[in-house]
């Protein structure tokens, strides 16, 4: 039963947008509506906060992953090819200062 209770909760709610005390409060009512003991209800609230820990890290690489796709669609350079560049440029410039001509 425990569970199917916290399935249901996790399909029901978007756990990943929810916050620590949200978690922590909804268990507390689901523990009491249930009649869990007070271990029990802490289980629960503990296993939510992993998983929405989780989702939140699950939805952010994936949004990171979106976001690097389309830049790489749109052609943008990245950091590192930025860096790159201006490492070259330093380098073209202390050459032209090694040889003296401008």
């Amino acid at each position: 039963m425990f569970d199917l209770l916290k399935k249901t909760m996790l399909t029901g709610i978007g756990i990943a947008s929810m916050t620590k005390e949200k978690i922590e409060e909804l268990g507390k009512k689901i523990s009491e509506e249930n009649k869990l003991t007070e271990k029990e209800g802490k289980r629960m609230v503990d296993d939510l906060l992993k998983q929405s820990e989780k989702a939140k890290e699950d939805l952010e690489n994936q949004v990171q992953k979106l976001v690097k796709n389309a830049l790489g669609k749109l052609d943008i350079p990245t950091r590192e090819d930025l860096n790159r560049l201006e490492k070259r440029i330093k380098e073209l410039e202390n050459l032209r200062a090694e040889t003296g001509k401008e």
